[in-house]
């Protein structure tokens, strides 16, 4: 299982909100719901946000094994 807690805390820190994010990154409403509910997403949706918030795959998530939520 994946957590977003880190992409939820950097929007935060870069005074950007998830509907900003969503257009800016050319994400669904049904995928940044997926992410809001730490559910699995498609790698080219986790590379478009990197290349909008100009970070790396471990800035905005964690992997924390199934069955296990932070």
């Amino acid at each position: 299982m994946f957590c977003y807690d880190k992409l939820w805390k950097l929007l935060v820190d870069k005074h950007m909100n998830k509907v900003e994010l969503r257009d800016a990154a050319r994400i669904t409403p049904a995928t940044l719901a997926k992410m809001g509910k730490n559910q699995n997403v498609s790698m080219e949706v986790i590379g478009r946000i990197c290349d909008t918030l100009q970070c790396n795959v471990g800035d905005i998530l964690d992997y924390v094994g199934r069955g296990r939520e932070e």
